[in-house]
């Protein structure tokens, strides 16, 4: 293509709410227009990026004999209602009526369309296992949409659905599509990471995120430096955190301890380690029909991981109590612990404090705090994972140290079990001819933010890095001075050339300054650029390296054969 016949308008500045670079190119490259809050056109370049993207993932989707469909936007809500999923997806599901004043959604997932899709079509254990995936769009009514196309409201997905006779065949399924997004992500050039992770509003048995390194992710991912073991922190575990710090011995008490209402001032008063003393914290769950103050146990030590702590009492969300209502249930804080509560306060312990003895926590009155507590007799399932894992920690499979690093997600997959089946009625007859539902796994990869995942891993202080996979144009043709009959004609006949055989090529035949168009090439970040300027006189141009940005001169009787051996 010609530039002149391009539309891509590149700028100088970046939008005033940018911080992420891939948020500041994208829209100063012109690959990417914001219209309104969370939303954005692709331009040109940018949908060639995204059809590149989109070709890898849908190349590796038909290897492995899944099917591709492509569902609707725009969804009853009925379905939603069926799964149980409309009254406790939140409000990022955008509900709207239509002028007959029925119900419907803007899908952010499709579990529910998918699943009436089969049902009373896929009737026998003969027809399964069966997988269908869409590459399309979708719509999240996020509160604070930020970061460009990394989080904005409306997206394109790649979702997969399989369905399968039995659990040993939706296993084999998601071990397929680790596989095969492990694949996907390789052949984007993409430094990754698999990892387990918390199922969220998508639900199920279990799943993993696969995450890209980033300085600027978003997620804090735990790796093992001794082993493969790494988790996303909401779903991250540790072997039990120890210390050698001799453990306060003491009969069980009821001491005045006036100020001391937090852990550290408690752990002074005492003169003991906070290891050895018990953290209260207390938030206001919400639920469907109803919100309760919930109180979370754990060391003085560690910090509560939100997520975990969410899943432990199934709220929708959680958020701080504030004084009032945490006075209103007879409690006070600072002084809170796990003796003495009334019956109808909801509670846990971490599991690390299970049996534990010699702890200090609040006695539930002003200014008092108990010594000397084992934590004995509570029931069973008082007891969670509620802990939020951190770099001093050690993994519970090797017993070696733990790193924190960022990433960004970039696809997600999961064992849905028969949730969603159960709940909507899709059935099969099995080999004995009993009705059961389905068994399901669900797969997505965030293809438009790939887009942006691209350019946050590759990037410097003048624009994007594109590589050979994912670039708009492989090589810019860069004609110095346009009004030069002896430059214009050599860059146009290496272009007609490269472009007769195949190659992806763009030609700058803008009227533009020479300077201009270098700084829209280092801007865009096209893989290669080709010079043709001054030293044509002496029979040479110059190729230059956008990763490198190093220059390297060549006669003209060799420079195609050299951009033909580099782009082969």
């Amino acid at each position: 293509m010609k530039f002149t016949n391009l539309f891509a308008p590149t700028t100088k500045e970046a939008p005033k709410d940018a911080l992420l670079p891939s948020h500041k190119y994208l829209v100063r490259a012109g690959f990417v227009s914001q219209y309104g809050s969370g939303l954005y056109n692709y331009l040109p370049m940018g949908k060639m990026v995204l059809d590149n993207i989109r070709d890898i993932v849908k190349d590796e989707m038909d290897k492995t004999g899944a099917c591709e469909i492509k569902m609707g936007v725009v969804i009853p809500a009925d379905l939603w209602k069926q799964s149980g999923r409309y009254s406790v997806f939140g409000k990022e599901l955008l509900r709207l009526n239509d002028r007959k004043n029925n119900n419907f959604v803007l899908g952010p997932t499709h579990e529910e369309v998918v699943v009436d899709m089969v049902r009373g079509k896929i009737n026998s254990y003969k027809q399964l296992p069966m997988h269908l995936y869409q590459i399309t769009t979708k719509f999240r009514d996020e509160a604070r949409p930020r970061y460009g196309i990394l989080r904005g409201r409306e997206f394109i997905m790649k979702d997969g659905y399989s369905f399968h006779a039995n659990e040993e065949s939706m296993q084999k399924e998601f071990d397929l599509m680790e596989a095969t997004y492990r694949k996907i992500f390789t052949r984007l050039g993409l430094d990754f990471r698999v990892v387990s992770a918390d199922s969220g509003a998508i639900g199920g048995s279990g799943s993993k995120e696969f995450m890209v390194l980033a300085n600027n992710g978003e997620d804090d991912i735990i790796t093992c430096k001794n082993c493969e073991y790494a988790a996303n922190i909401e779903a991250s575990i540790r072997a039990k955190k120890t210390t050698q710090i001799e453990i306060p011995k003491a009969n069980m008490a009821k001491f005045h301890t006036p100020n001391c209402n937090t852990i550290t001032d408690v752990a002074k008063f005492f003169k003991v380690d906070e290891f050895y003393t018990v953290k209260a914290v207390i938030k206001k769950a919400i639920y469907v029909d109803k919100e309760e103050v919930v109180i979370f146990f754990l060391r003085g030590n560690d910090n509560l991981q939100e997520t975990k702590a969410q899943n432990a009492c199934g709220a929708l969300e959680l958020i701080n109590a504030n004084e009032e209502e945490i006075k209103k249930i007879g409690l006070i804080a600072g002084y809170c612990g796990p003796f003495g509560l009334n019956e109808s306060i909801n509670f846990f312990i971490d599991n690390e404090l299970k049996d534990e003895k010699n702890l200090i926590c609040g006695a539930n009155e002003y200014e008092y705090h108990n010594i000397g507590m084992s934590m004995l007799n509570f029931n069973e399932s008082r007891y969670r994972d509620l802990v939020e894992v951190s770099d001093s920690d050690r993994c519970s499979y090797c017993g070696g140290e733990f790193e924190v690093t960022k990433g960004i997600e970039v696809g997600h997959i999961f064992q849905l079990g028969q949730k969603y089946a159960k709940e909507m009625g899709a059935t099969f007859l099995d080999e004995n001819g009993k009705t059961k539902p389905f068994y399901m796994g669900c797969y997505g990869v965030g293809v438009s933010r790939l887009v942006a995942v691209m350019v946050e891993a590759s990037h410097d202080e003048k624009g994007c890095i594109w590589n050979r996979q994912t670039t708009p144009f492989d090589l810019d043709i860069i004609i110095s001075n346009i009004k030069n009959s002896d430059e214009f004609e050599f860059g146009n006949r290496i272009y007609q050339s490269l472009k007769e055989d195949g190659y992806s090529v763009l030609l700058d035949d803008r009227k533009e300054r020479f300077g201009s168009k270098i700084r829209d090439f280092e801007l865009i970040g096209f893989p290669y650029a080709l010079i043709v300027g001054k030293g044509l006189k002496e029979g040479n141009v110059e190729l230059v390296n956008r990763k490198t940005l190093e220059k390297t001169s060549f006669s003209v009787d060799k420079i195609e054969n050299k951009i033909r051996e580099i782009l082969a």
